[in-house]
């Protein structure tokens, strides 16, 4: 008898289920039906940011449906970590989050930095971006060994042009001062690259560090000069632009985001826009108009993107903690 009750028991929770997972499956057949928001932490105009419009507008193309971007800069990423968090988990909230959101020190950046599942789910991977290195031409320097062997001669002399502190474009300076041995003085802006390049680019300061779609208008300006990309390898765009690891061998600094959804969104939803993300990413004018701004794509799936998003935090976390201390 006691069998029989807990067999009727289970066969009953089974039929609650049902219509629910029914539901989820409908809804998720539907999807989507209307415009779906993507939350980005990074400033307008910041290579984030362009990285993530071209993005919605391929998932858009695909979907045929709006993707909007919508911008929450500051506070290392928290104000949008919140933002995202806080949405109603039906998936037509997305967030897409930059390296600095993961390994951000709690101490400056509330609620941050956010752990995969713990805080989202993953979708899958987006973006990366190699930090470029770029100075005002009157600096007098053509190569990093050169900025090196000046940044040496007179420290903390020579000033780099932090747009915004604890992301990765600050960390990349960190780790190049670190790694080259030399001190350089920070000027920290707000609001992405565009205020940091005027001074840049006018001599007030004398380098900056960035991904290539965030400085390519002061680039091709002539108002600043590349010379040296963090990539592991030199880049095809850009064949005769030496890597930093030509002269501090093994540095490496590549900006990336991932697609997430807030913890509640139904699974079926996360695999089907993972599934259209990893087409979407793949694509092969969708590349090549990334790397027009020096960007690259690569698919992943959930579980990639996990395992992915875990190694970086290992990779930067105690260098950040290292800097933190200074």
């Amino acid at each position: 008898m006691n069998k029989l009750c807990q067999w009727l028991r289970v066969i009953g929770l089974c039929l609650v289920a049902l219509p629910a997972a029914t539901a989820a499956h409908a809804q998720a057949d539907n999807y989507p039906n209307k415009a779906v928001t993507i939350i980005s932490d990074a400033a307008p105009g910041s290579t984030p940011d362009v990285d993530a419009r071209f993005v919605a507008e391929g998932l858009g193309k695909a979907f045929d449906q709006q993707f909007i971007v919508v911008n929450h800069p500051g506070a290392n990423g928290s104000i949008a970590a919140r933002a995202a968090s806080e949405a109603v988990p039906d998936g037509y909230t997305l967030f897409m989050p930059a390296l600095s959101t993961f390994v951000a020190l709690p101490s400056v950046a509330p609620n941050l930095p956010l752990m995969l599942p713990r805080d989202f789910i993953p979708i899958g991977y987006t973006a990366e971006n190699p930090m470029f290195v770029a100075v005002n031409p009157k600096l007098g320097v053509s190569t990093l060994p050169q900025l090196i062997a000046l940044a040496k001669k007179e420290p903390g002399k020579i000033s780099i042009a932090v747009t915004g502190a604890g992301r990765l474009t600050d960390l990349t300076g960190l780790l190049l001062q670190d790694r080259a041995g030399v001190q350089l003085l920070r000027v920290p802006y707000t609001g992405g690259p565009a205020a940091a390049l005027a001074d840049v680019g006018s001599g007030r300061v004398s380098m900056i560090i960035e991904g290539y779609s965030g400085i390519v208008g002061a680039v091709k300006a002539g108002q600043v000069k590349l010379i040296a990309v963090a990539s592991p390898e030199r880049l095809p765009q850009f064949p005769d632009l030496p890597t930093v690891a030509e002269t501090l061998p093994g540095f490496r600094a590549l900006g990336w985001q991932v697609l997430v959804a807030p913890k509640g969104t139904p699974t079926a939803i996360v695999g089907k826009v993972s599934d259209v993300l990893a087409k979407v990413v793949s694509d092969a004018d969708f590349k090549k108009r990334l790397a027009t701004i020096g960007s690259y794509s690569r698919a992943m799936t959930p579980e990639q993107t996990l395992a992915f998003v875990e190694k970086e935090q290992q990779t930067w976390g105690p260098i950040l903690q290292k800097a933190s201390t200074q």
